[in-house]
């Protein structure tokens, strides 16, 4: 019934046009930052946790954004994504309804933020996660809520993701967020040291009763869907049990990452596709592919092996937000380079429009230091003294980072993106951008 899209025409049914990106952000309190400009940066013993500044705004003029420090009163009939006979038919009415996104930005850990997000969304992709946001701490600490979560109108379809180990913690998460976004999803998969310590995440797969009843505890008084990202098991009849339990709880889409608990390292552990098309074959809901995601022809033929609905793409991402409109680092051409053209955009390009989002999305300093080195990676290699002089600032400023890239440039470094030398057949992508 999903079967996936020939390659041109899905890069055809790309989102490519620049969308209105300026809009007020949303936030989880009313923002109460006193205003500061590029060249004097908050001060704060913790600089990079400080949230960057807004220079177009003075503090009156700060969006009046809804506080959401209470729970929103239901709209409708709670639970209506887990009752009734058209439980699967609801699931897939929603996902159509937001467009049956293929191209999709994962939960990265302070990486998925509001701006990131609006930039992979000018590069062709269709939905996004936030970064995954702790439910207590966002129960209770409202400058994590302020600063951790923020949104505007254009940023749909929208995946908030918790990780959690109560429902009841869990389920008050998630109805402060439920207005803003188009699912609420939780985190099954991470399989960092500091999941094991907190018991979320990939470790909960050690607890199905626990994950069985954190599902069915949004499934039921949510007035969004569920959705959850997991890892496998070792075992395919594990995953697929797995899988069929978080479904039967009331999940209504499913994002599988192809690979274990314990294969960590991408770079040295292929995800497993034919496990992720098992999955697919097993459900009846929507399924997202996860894994091995590096350029557009990895994503085609995800789609075409697993059958799935949608792709993840995470660390890829962070190196060239443009993934998704066709572009490629050097890196995945250079044994093909006779089928690849100078695609008239590089990653310096992306940082500067990068920082202008954050000058209109204010986020933690931290974020945008950690994109900025993902971003300039393999230019930083090529002048390693500047990375240097940016690894030395212990305040950052919008001045110092537009200075940095222009260094960059003036020690001649060029590092372009490209894009298939067939790429004439679907119109340059870039000029269809409009960049």
């Amino acid at each position: 019934m999903n079967k996936p899209k020939p390659l041109i025409s899905a890069i055809l049914n790309l989102n490519l046009h620049p969308k209105p990106l300026f809009s007020n952000p949303i936030h989880l309190m009313a923002l109460t930052q006193t205003r500061t400009t590029h060249s004097d940066p908050p001060q704060n013993d913790a600089e990079d946790d400080v949230l960057c500044s807004n220079p177009e705004q003075t503090q009156e003029e700060q969006p009046s954004s809804p506080s959401l420090d209470e729970t929103p009163s239901f709209v409708g009939s709670p639970g209506k994504y887990l009752t009734g006979v058209s439980r699967f038919e609801r699931a897939w009415a929603h996902w159509t309804k937001l467009g049956r996104p293929k191209l999709i930005v994962a939960p990265m850990v302070d990486n998925s933020e509001l701006p990131f997000r609006m930039l992979c969304r000018k590069y062709g992709a269709e939905a996004a996660y936030t970064p995954m946001l702790h439910s207590r701490i966002f129960n209770e600490n409202p400058k994590y809520r302020s600063e951790e979560f923020t949104t505007c109108k254009e940023d749909r379809p929208l995946f908030v993701q918790f990780c959690a180990n109560d429902p009841d913690i869990l389920h008050e998460a998630a109805r402060r967020v439920e207005s803003h976004c188009d699912y609420v999803d939780i985190n099954l998969g991470c399989p960092q040291r500091i999941a094991r310590r907190g018991y979320y995440g990939a470790f909960l797969m050690d607890n199905l009763p626990l994950v069985k009843s954190l599902v069915e505890k949004l499934a039921l008084n949510l007035n969004v869907p569920v959705s959850c990202k997991i890892r496998v098991f070792p075992k395919l009849e594990d995953t697929l049990k797995y899988a069929k339990m978080l479904e039967d709880a009331g999940c209504s889409l499913l994002a599988v990452h192809g690979r274990t608990r314990d294969e960590k390292d991408g770079k040295k552990f292929r995800a497993d596709w034919n496990a992720i098309k098992a999955v697919k074959n097993e459900l009846r809901i929507p399924v997202l592919a996860n894994g091995n995601i590096r350029h557009m022809d990895d994503v085609q033929n995800c789609l075409e092996e697993t059958g799935a609905d949608g792709v993840l793409s995470a660390e890829t991402l962070l190196e060239n937000p443009a993934l998704f409109a066709g572009f490629r680092t050097s890196n995945w051409v250079a044994d093909n380079e006779k089928d690849s053209i100078d695609g008239k955009l590089d990653q310096a390009d992306l940082v500067v429009q990068y920082l202008k989002l954050c000058e209109k999305y204010p986020v933690p300093w931290r974020m945008i230091r950690s994109h900025v080195h993902k971003m300039l990676g393999d230019w930083f290699r090529v002048q390693p003294q500047v990375r240097e002089e940016l690894n030395v600032q212990s305040r950052l400023t919008f001045e110092f980072l537009y200075g940095l890239v222009d260094q960059l440039r003036e020690l001649g470094v060029q590092v372009p993106l490209h894009q298939k030398n067939d790429a004439s057949a679907t119109g340059n992508l870039a000029e269809v951008i409009g960049i």
